[in-house]
Order: C-alpha cells, then structure tokens, then sequence
C-alpha cells in the first residue's frame, strides 16, 4: 500500500513540484507535458506477457532500456528548446519513479529475479 502510494505521487505529484522549479509562471503547462511523458508506459504493451508481478520495467522494456536512460540524461542537459527539454527530464524522472519502486519491489521480494544493476545497489 505504501509503495504504491509513493509510486503514484511520484508519477503524479512531485512532476507538479518539477513543473513549478522549472517555470513557476507556466507550471501547469509544464506538469501537463510531463503528465503526458508517462505514455512512455505504452511500450510494456509489447511485453509478453504484458503484466508480469515482480518484474521491474527498467532494462526490460524498450523505451525504459539503459539505452534510453542515456538519451533522456543526455536530452536533459543538452536540448535547449524548453518543452523537448522538459519532456527528457521527465522521461528521466519517470525512470527514476520506476527504479525506486523496483529497488522496493526487490528488497521485500523473494522470488524475483533481480538485474545485475540493481544487485549491486540492493547488497
């Protein structure tokens, strides 16, 4: 339950803290954009099976692949144009979102099989 909670505040909460550090004067345009960026979930749709309990979307799916991590750090610093830049950093929180709930999903589970990555940080 709590996990869950903290998932979704993340997801829909803290982008609305992001959204006003980033443009205090048009905040709601930019929570609105970074609201937008959680389509990138669309891509567990070509998973199969498309839900799968204890498996953690970060390195499994397409657009939440270490790969793309990097274009979204890289976007973040590098893009100048606001919006596409706003759209990297929230791509980039969102998997970070995603990487805190797999990191609490692994400490409480198991029988899951957990990344190489994320072993090192767990032990």
């Amino acid at each position: 339950m709590l996990q869950t909670l903290v998932h979704y505040s993340l997801h829909f909460l803290v982008i609305g803290i992001i959204a006003y550090i980033y443009e205090p004067k048009q905040w709601k345009k930019y929570w609105l954009i970074l609201l937008a960026t959680m389509l990138v979930d669309l891509d567990h749709l070509v998973a199969t099976p498309i839900f799968e309990a204890g498996r953690c979307s970060i390195g499994f799916h397409p657009l939440h692949s270490w790969v793309m991590i990097g274009v979204y750090f890289i976007g973040s610093i590098l893009i100048k144009h606001r919006v596409l830049k706003i759209i990297c950093i929230g791509l980039l929180f969102h998997m970070f979102t995603d990487s805190v709930d797999c990191i609490w999903m692994y400490s409480t589970c198991v029988d899951c099989e957990v990344p190489e990555v994320l072993q090192k940080i767990l032990s």
